[in-house]
């Protein structure tokens, strides 16, 4: 199993409380109900063609410069 890798995300006082409230609700901790919408948000940004072809510009440029 590959090392967790700890993250400080800063949230205003109402995001705080609501993803708090999901997480109760949900009866699961916030870390958890985080990652999981993380996930989701790298699932989507992985399948929406804009973001792909940004990705494949900056690797090209990339590749140059180690040329």
């Amino acid at each position: 199993m590959k090392p967790v890798k700890a993250m400080t995300v800063r949230l205003s006082p109402e995001q705080a409380e609501e993803l708090e409230t999901i997480a109760n609700v949900d009866d699961r901790p916030v870390a958890e109900v985080v990652r999981e919408a993380i996930a989701r948000h790298i699932d989507e940004r992985r399948k929406d063609e804009a973001f792909r072809e940004g990705l494949r510009g900056r690797i090209e440029r990339a590749q140059r410069l180690l040329k």
